[in-house]
Order: structure tokens, then sequence, then C-alpha cells
């Protein structure tokens, strides 16, 4: 009886690692494609413009991983190696999606998480993270 819940336990932590990694990249990416220096955006500037950017970035990476997961069906070894796969495919597509838009509008949507006011193109890139997830969760299923 227990030794089932300590190997689904260990099946548990595995994803939920993964998962933390992806999200951490997630992270890294929208540091890199924003200027400055995101954390400080975020915890010294207090940037709803950032919080935004990067909140979309993080819950779009989340529903692709936890879809990752649901299709993985019980194999762990490739289950993690999909979602891992499937999740670096989804930050690449979101912020491939950010400089697309930075292309083709005024402007350089980095330079807005520095913004006192919340921008109209955040929740444009809010809404095009979110519909990146759900589009490869959909692919998933």
């Amino acid at each position: 009886m227990i030794v089932p819940l300590l190997i689904e336990s260990g099946v548990v932590l595995a994803y939920a690692v993964a998962g933390l990694l992806l999200m951490l990249v997630g992270y890294g990416v929208v540091d890199l494609i924003t200027p400055g220096k995101l954390h400080e955006l975020l915890w010294t500037e207090k940037s709803r413009n950032a919080s935004i950017l990067v909140a979309s970035n993080l819950l779009g990476v989340a529903i692709i991983v936890a879809v990752a997961i649901r299709a993985s069906a019980g194999d762990l070894v490739w289950g993690l190696i999909s979602t891992i796969v499937y999740g670096v495919i989804g930050i690449i597509i979101m912020a491939a999606s950010f400089l697309i838009v930075d292309a083709l509008t005024p402007g350089r949507l980095g330079e807005i998480v520095h913004s006192e006011t919340i921008h109209p193109a955040v929740w444009v890139n809010a809404s095009a993270h979110f519909g990146i997830a759900l589009i490869m969760a959909s692919a998933l299923l």
C-alpha cells in the first residue's frame, strides 16, 4: 500500500520539478526580451505591465505543462521528455509572438514595462500567451 504512494509521489515530484524549471525558463525569456532587469521591474518599480506580461507567460507555460502531463498517459520517461519539449516549444512561440507584435506595431513593446500606466499592448501580448497555450493544449489532447 505504501509503495504505490511513494512511486506516485516520485512521479508527481518529477513532473512538478519539470514544470517549475520550464516556468523559470519562461521567466528568463521574458527577462531577455524586455529592457532592464525583470526582478527590479517587478519588485522595485512595481511595474504592472511587467507583472501582466510575466504572469501571462507563466500561466501559459503552466497550461501547456499540465496538458502535456495529461497527454503523456502513464509513461514517466516519455511524459517528462514530451512535457519539456512541448514546454520549450510553447516558450519559444510565446517569445516569437511578442517579437512579431513588436515588429508590426509602432514603438518598442519591451519598453512598455517601464510605463506608469497599464499599456493596451500588454493585454494583447497576454492574450497571445493564453491563446498559444490553449492552441497547444488542444493539439496535445
